[in-house]
């Protein structure tokens, strides 16, 4: 069973208390998908699993860094506004610039690393090790690969760390987990609502036969 590593900053809304059942929705500010199906899932199931379950949002960046940070995160939080991409999804078919769905659960920004930073830290050893058989390589090949991810995560200015050891393939991602951040179920992309719902509530069931 893989780990999810959550290398967050402190909390910019909210209180996120670990449960034995744990939803974390990964999400970038730039990112239409994130507003229009995302968020009103993580409302939905945050409200429904609220004294059942953890919930927390981790906004994050891969790209388009002057949109994906903390500061338009923090706008966001405080009043609805939308930048960059969703802004103009929400402007042409809307008419507004600000998001009306408030975000019903803990939030906080991704640890941003440099790239230099991050590949001398034990973050890029974890990430290295969350690769499927990376461990059963030889040490040759386990050391040319870590050049070539190396070569790739070069050419970033910025590492969000949650996203990139956890190498998920984008947002929305929703990641279920237990106390021990064991990973008990992954979503990437437009979900349906039902099927997060029927797999939160068998987990909680199961997790309640364990006391």
């Amino acid at each position: 069973m893989s780990k999810f590593h959550l290398n967050i900053q402190d909390l910019v809304q909210g209180e996120f208390k670990l449960q034995k059942v744990n939803v974390a929705f990964v999400f970038q500010v730039n990112c239409p998908g994130c507003f229009i199906y995302g968020i009103p899932i993580m409302n939905e199931i945050s409200s429904l699993f609220a004294d059942k379950a953890g919930f927390i949002g981790v906004a994050t960046a891969f790209e388009d860094f002057e949109f994906n940070n903390e500061e338009n995160l923090k706008l966001l939080l405080a009043d609805g506004t939308l930048v960059g991409e969703t802004k103009k999804y929400y402007n042409s078919n809307y008419g507004v610039s600000n998001y009306s769905e408030p975000l019903n659960f803990p939030v906080t920004f991704d640890r941003m690393s440099k790239s230099e930073d991050f590949f001398n830290s034990p973050s890029y050893d974890m990430m290295c090790n969350s690769i499927p058989d990376f461990t059963s390589f030889s040490e040759t090949e386990q050391q040319i690969l870590k050049q070539k991810i190396k070569a790739h995560y070069a050419q970033i200015p910025l590492i969000g760390e949650t996203f990139t050891i956890n190498q998920l393939r984008g947002t929305p991602s929703f990641i279920i987990f237990d106390d021990n951040f064991n990973t008990l179920g992954h979503y990437f992309g437009h979900q349906s609502q039902e099927v997060l719902k029927a797999k939160l509530a068998e987990l909680v069931r199961m997790s309640n036969k364990k006391l």
